[in-house]
């Protein structure tokens, strides 16, 4: 049942994740609600049922699920304060009016008319056969129909029930403790599909881990996903039994050994899987069915891709990177997800222990070290890579363009290479051989000779008469190379085997990766090395063996990454259960024929607080417009004709100090954008952010104004 996070189903990888020397500590649950005065303190394990029989019903795509109350799609139309209250105590007036004149005689007998034809004549008069008393019950109780008839029709024509709704429900009602009914047979706590699997034991066993405590969300999460392997044949029901009676929650562990990360900073909900980033405004821009509710996020909307574009210190890192890349370990630990997070060293991606490999280019102190081929093992895919990462940001800046010349001028020199060494050049020896050294050259031939390698031979001819030629792409790879060909990245990038190369080859499986770049003195190697990770993320998940796993690459500043091959890749990852989340200063950091396939391309976008009017047009352009409802008022001067018609009209302008008016309005449909960019670039207040959303399966939210630190 356990796999290795770091392991590559080819050999890739050098070495597992390195296993924590004492036992996983059980982690914090979720707070519990408030309890009502007078009720228990609850028993061990209260918390965690409380919190997986919470509801979650079906709600629009962002709506955080966790105990969400739907809200209808329109808004009901609200009667204001003034007048609902003023039409109560008029139609109270109007109905004790009625009855003072019914009961006054004022208005005639006719309302008796039928106490004559219902009641019985010996009923009648003070020898009755019901005695005075009986009578006067009688004669009272008719009058009390016809005053309750009275109030009903008052209550309805004044709204008392409105009235009471608004003003005297909310200040009687007091705060309860949330209560979840739910069935045996609906209770995910009893874990009734196992049951029905025909294993019963292991069902009990963590039925009864849940109710001691001994369970958490992870647990939970992960117990889940190995069933999931069952059920398609990956595993057998004996073997998932079997661990679950040894271990019980803590069965099918992660290869970490680890159950829950260091700390949270973010609220999760592991079985939906979302990530609450904020709450969306109350404000009329947003759909009604949205106001006020949380704003959330998981692997059903980052699988069509996010793109969040705001200026330094609008919260791209800390409100939207860091909880998600938190969310994704949590995912990763539950057996879900394999997450990589690139960014510049110290950028607050989250504690390094929350992380399996943390690869520190630049620090010689890394464990890690990062596989510049990708673990690939074929010449031309690896060309193909290392040739995006290298020059893909001087290709075309057009949709249609491609690096295909790189890519050759590399084939031609990675295949004779790994012909007669067994693998890939080092950097330094990749430099040499792009700038044409004499000796690696004439040693490669020799070699190639040697083994008879004439095909290989005739591509290291090629790639000698191109070199010097007008148009040879050679000398821009090597001076690309040159970049990381410095001191400080001495030891890294090597491939004869002395290091531990991470390959993302390996997100075949559920590992926790952070990649920090070293952006202080190498922008533009940090630019290329990101741009590398991009192209061998894009390559690798569209091979994977198991695309049950999903599989996300957060990018913490996309500057200079965004290429027309990165565009094209990124289209390509909502087929194989992979998404990518790219955070811009500004638009203007991506060339712009390229601004509208990117927004284009990724299903989810976010403009932040701060942005400019130019980047708020493209935001714009891709969010279209909408029919909307303007209302034209004209208030036209009234012109007294009649002696007696201006004397009142003089008056009026005296008592008011304007002259009288008549107000006409006019209603019509016309077609606005949703956010204009003046809007996006002025409208936003500091912590906010407008986000649309596109789920995998193809639902939208339109653009929600969302405040982040709600």
């Amino acid at each position: 049942m356990d796999s290795d996070g770091t392991h590559d189903a080819r050999g890739t990888h050098a070495s597992p994740v390195p296993r924590p020397a004492g036992p996983p500590q059980v982690p914090a649950m979720p707070p519990l609600p408030p309890r009502a005065p007078g009720m228990p303190p609850p028993p061990d394990g209260s918390a965690f049922l409380t919190w997986l029989r919470a509801p979650r019903p079906d709600a629009a795509p962002g709506v955080w699920r966790f105990g969400h109350r739907p809200r209808p799609a329109e808004e009901p139309e609200e009667i204001p304060t003034r007048q609902l209250l003023s039409g109560a105590l008029i139609a109270f007036l109007v109905g004790w009016l009625i009855w003072s004149l019914l009961q006054n005689g004022y208005l005639g007998t006719w309302w008796w008319v039928p106490f004559d034809l219902i009641v019985p004549d010996a009923w009648r008069g003070g020898d009755s056969d019901l005695g005075e008393t009986g009578t006067f019950i009688v004669y009272q109780g008719y009058e009390l129909l016809v005053a309750l008839a009275i109030m009903v029709g008052a209550a309805r024509l004044g709204r008392w029930g409105e009235v009471w709704r608004r003003f005297v429900t909310p200040r009687f009602r007091r705060p309860q403790a949330q209560e979840t009914r739910t069935t045996p047979e609906d209770d995910p706590a009893q874990w009734n599909e196992l049951r029905a699997a025909g294993a019963a034991d292991a069902a009990e066993r963590l039925a009864a881990e849940a109710s001691s405590g001994l369970m958490r969300d992870v647990d939970h999460a992960r117990i889940l996903r190995a069933w999931q392997g069952v059920r398609t044949g990956r595993h057998s029901l004996a073997t998932f039994s079997g661990a679950v009676l040894k271990d019980g929650a803590a069965a099918c562990l992660h290869p970490s050994g680890e159950r829950d990360l260091p700390a949270r900073l973010a609220r999760h909900d592991l079985v939906t899987g979302q990530v609450r980033l904020g709450t969306t405004v109350d404000d009329a821009r947003n759909p009604y069915a949205y106001r006020g509710t949380g704003l959330a996020l998981g692997p059903d909307l980052l699988g069509t891709s996010l793109v969040a574009v705001g200026p330094a210190g609008s919260g791209k890192t800390g409100t939207v990177v860091r909880p998600l890349a938190e969310s994704l370990c949590l995912h990763a630990l539950a057996g879900r997800a394999a997450v990589v997070v690139v960014g510049a060293a110290g950028a607050g991606l989250g504690p390094a222990d929350a992380y399996d490999v943390v690869v520190r280019i630049g620090n010689q102190d890394s464990e890690y070290d990062l596989d510049l081929y990708g673990g690939s093992t074929d010449p031309d895919e690896a060309a193909a890579v290392l040739a995006e990462a290298l020059v893909g940001d001087l290709a075309d800046p057009h949709p249609g363009s491609d690096s295909r010349r790189s890519t050759t001028v590399l084939a031609q020199l990675l295949g004779p290479f790994r012909a007669v060494h067994g693998r890939f050049p080092s950097v330094p020896e990749l430099r040499q051989l792009l700038d044409g050294a004499p000796g690696p050259f004439a040693a490669l031939r020799q070699g190639l000779q040697e083994a008879g390698q004439e095909s290989l031979l005739r591509e290291l001819d090629a790639r000698e008469r191109q070199m010097g030629q007008p148009g040879d792409v050679g000398g821009v790879l090597g001076d690309r190379v040159a970049l990381l060909d410095r001191p400080a990245f001495a030891g890294f990038f090597d491939t004869s085997g002395q290091s531990r190369p991470f390959t993302l080859k390996a997100l075949d499986h559920p590992v926790r990766v952070r990649i920090d770049l070293p952006q202080r003195g190498h922008a533009d190697a940090s630019k290329m090395l990101a741009r590398l990770v991009l192209a061998q993320f894009t390559a690798s998940v569209a091979v994977r063996e198991d695309r049950s796993l999903f599989a996300c690459l957060l990018l913490d500043d996309a500057t200079g990454v965004v290429t027309p091959e990165a565009v094209r890749g990124i289209q390509r990852l909502r087929s194989g259960n992979a998404g990518v989340v790219l955070t811009l200063r500004t638009l203007d950091d991506v060339a712009r024929p390229l601004r509208g396939p990117l927004l284009g391309a990724t299903g989810c976008r976010m403009a932040l607080s701060g942005l400019t009017p130019w980047d708020g047009q493209d935001f714009a352009e891709v969010w279209g417009k909408e029919w909307t409802e303007a209302r034209d008022v004209t208030d036209r001067q009234i012109i007294a004709e009649t002696p007696a018609g201006k004397a009142v009209h003089m008056l009026r302008r005296v008592i008011t100090g304007k002259a009288p008016t008549a107000r006409a309005v006019t209603v019509r449909q016309v077609e606005r954008e949703r956010w204009s960019a003046s809007e996006l670039a002025h409208g936003v207040p500091a912590g906010h952010a407008v986000l649309s959303l596109t789920d995998v399966k193809g639902e939208h939210a339109p653009p929600l104004l969302v405040d982040l630190r709600g």
